[in-house]
């Protein structure tokens, strides 16, 4: 590996080498490891925006090599979801991956992380129980086999990059919570950094999904925002049941039915009904014209009066 690679590059013009291999990508992160530098990670699916670029950020204040991975993961796409018209653009994010501070873009083929196909699989990583089996999990929505994929890819890239830190978003709450358990089940000897929700000036959660969204479904999409910040009130002045009330009421007046609008414990997810002392997310999702889309709210028991 050329050790040109990991060296500082004018991120302005010019895009952040890019890694088709496991071994190519093994070969730089050995050669940082030699030299005593820290390795910062974050993993996306691509089409990058501010959400994903803040993580870049904060690896780039926090560690010497910044990898990120580019890379759609098939293993998490259930049948009849949107694999094939996931939006792509790779020049795009490689450009915007080194303006943010990456050193080295890992964008594999899918035979090269999974040889035998994605459909061949033999060996997963899997997180069982309450945590993958509600909301996005339930089995009547994408179903636990989603976190399944995702647990599945993230172990392995974790074993490739071998990281010290890994940065992820809090929008993806219930896929953070996930990654926390097979990390500590497991014995990774990784660091999980989960950073708040990066938002559009009208409160739109970012996603590489709102590229889906026609201005009429843009601007209803806004009432999710609404929504969670209508539950957060309603929550601190007269308890869940209130906020959540409130927040249905809020999504109504965008003709939003949600897919799922619930309070659960924001490490476990057990479902709640009370404020007490632990923190609680309320966590949303709905379809908006052709894209589903999911947000949430952390409430810290401090902030709850």
């Amino acid at each position: 590996m050329n050790s040109n690679l990991l060296a500082d590059n004018p991120r302005s013009t010019v895009a952040a080498p890019v890694l088709r291999t496991k071994a190519e990508l093994r070969a730089a992160v050995a050669e940082a490891k030699r030299e005593g530098r820290t390795v910062g990670f974050v993993p996306t699916m691509g089409y990058l925006h501010e959400g994903h670029l803040s993580l870049i950020r904060a690896a780039r204040a926090e560690c010497d090599l910044v990898v990120m991975s580019l890379f759609v993961n098939p293993t998490q796409f259930g049948a009849g979801e949107d694999l094939d018209r996931y939006p792509r653009d790779e020049e795009r994010d490689l450009q915007l991956a080194s303006e943010a501070g990456a050193d080295l873009v890992f964008a594999p083929e899918v035979e090269e992380v999974y040889p035998d196909g994605h459909k061949g699989i033999a060996t997963y990583v899997e997180v069982t129980g309450q945590l993958t089996g509600v909301l996005d999990g339930d089995p009547s929505r994408r179903g636990p086999e989603h976190f399944r994929g995702v647990t599945t890819v993230v172990a392995k890239l974790f074993n490739l990059v071998d990281p010290d830190v890994a940065y992820f978003g809090q929008k993806d709450a219930q896929q953070a919570v996930v990654i926390r358990r097979m990390v500590r089940d497991l014995d990774f000897p990784v660091r999980i950094e989960v950073l708040p929700t990066v938002r559009e000036p009208d409160g739109l959660a970012m996603s590489s999904r709102n590229a889906y969204l026609g201005e009429e479904d843009r601007q209803r999409a806004t009432a999710l925002n609404r929504a969670l910040q209508a539950a957060e009130r309603g929550a601190r002045e007269g308890g869940i049941g209130v906020g959540l009330e409130a927040a249905r009421r809020e999504l109504a007046l965008a003709g939003i039915e949600p897919e799922y609008l619930e309070a659960r414990d924001a490490e476990t997810l057990e479902r709640v009904d009370a404020l007490e002392e632990r923190p609680i997310l309320v966590l949303v999702a709905a379809q908006v014209g052709p894209a589903r889309l999911i947000d949430n709210v952390l409430i810290h028991p401090t902030n709850v009066k």
